[in-house]
């Protein structure tokens, strides 16, 4: 294979549970060194999707290959080359991490120094030596998923499934895990991971599959999603290239006031050009302003003139610039393609 060839490739597959389409017609591919996140709502298909990539499951139609393995008719030639980590992580009670450890890596065919080695390096890697001889369910939370992650590297995979690897842990245990999958990232490593936190994935992932009624409803990456919807260009002005070219933003503005104060602040936009109401709060409104950059011949003089103006006119408490949140793109889109 050349470093051009996608080292995960999913064409038209299909898999139904009676008269359910878990997954409905579903195609992507995946680059080596590339992570990417895979998101959706519980019955989205993602993690039926994820089981058939790890072998653990059959499509009724449909092609799968991982390093140009055939997954559906060579599963156990591919499952040297990935390594698939559960959403759900069970310890063995009377077993230590090193022998957790040791009883997989013996699993896998490793003996002798190459074991030792191998488990070592494992440990090392997600900085469970120092827990060597502690019981294994007797971790945190996010010490037994850095205990499942070293299970999944024992046979140095090069693609990593990963189900919603970050549930339940702490801020502190989710910045750890993330360094690791930055580290994972910079050794070629191809990683899936699945979970409902949106924040974290864009954080975390060069790109992201949205999924819905078993379907892929975006590919891209986390501008893509972001700038998708945004408001329309405003009609009539002119450049040198003929148009007017809006700068977008979205504020969350807060008035004195209370009822009142709000429906000033609402008459206030609807009659101000540019101006697009997007939500109204008991103590304002989240509103987007298109502003033509030909207006003033900078992107934010026309900004600034009307937050100006805003704030002369009106009891204004707080005006900033609202970050539109992956969860916000996410529902949108759905919205207008008529998803949940």
């Amino acid at each position: 294979m050349t470093a051009s060839t996608p080292l995960v490739e999913i064409r038209n597959l299909y898999r139904h549970f009676g008269a359910v389409r878990a997954v409905n017609g579903v195609s992507f591919t995946l680059g080596r060194g590339e992570v990417v996140g895979l998101i959706g709502a519980n019955g989205a298909g993602k993690t039926t999707t994820m089981r058939i990539l790890a072998s653990l499951d059959l499509p009724d139609h449909g092609g799968v290959r991982i390093a140009g393995i055939d997954v559906i008719n060579q599963p156990a030639r591919v499952r040297s080359r990935l390594g698939w980590m559960p959403d759900h992580f069970t310890p063995y009670p009377d077993t230590t991490v090193w022998g957790y450890l040791d009883f997989f890596a013996r699993a896998q065919g490793l003996r002798g120094r190459d074991l030792v080695t191998r488990v070592a390096e494992i440990m090392d890697f997600t900085d469970l030596t120092p827990l060597a001889d502690r019981l294994s369910n007797r971790l945190s939370k996010g010490q037994m998923q850095r205990l499942c992650l070293g299970r999944t590297l024992l046979s140095d995979p090069e693609f990593l499934i990963l189900d919603e690897p970050a549930a339940g842990l702490d801020p502190k245990a989710r910045l750890e895990f993330k360094n690791l999958v930055r580290i994972l990232r910079d050794r070629g490593k191809t990683l899936l991971i699945s979970s409902h936190i949106l924040s974290e994935l864009g954080e975390m992932c060069d790109t992201l599959i949205f999924m819905d009624g078993g379907r892929v409803v975006h590919h891209g990456d986390k501008d893509s999603l972001l700038n998708r919807g945004a408001p329309p260009p405003l009609p009539g002005g002119g450049n040198a290239g003929g148009g007017v070219a809006p700068v977008n933003t979205a504020w969350d503005i807060s008035v004195h006031g209370g009822a009142d104060g709000v429906e000033a602040l609402t008459q206030w936009l609807q009659v101000r050009p540019g101006w697009r109401l997007a939500e109204t709060r008991r103590d304002g409104v989240r509103a987007e302003f298109a502003a033509p950059v030909a207006e003033t011949g900078t992107t934010g003089g026309a900004i600034a003139a009307e937050l100006r103006q805003l704030c002369a006119d009106l009891p204004v408490v707080e005006f900033r610039r609202h970050e539109r949140r992956l969860e916000e793109a996410f529902v949108d889109m759905l919205r207008e393609g008529g998803g949940r």
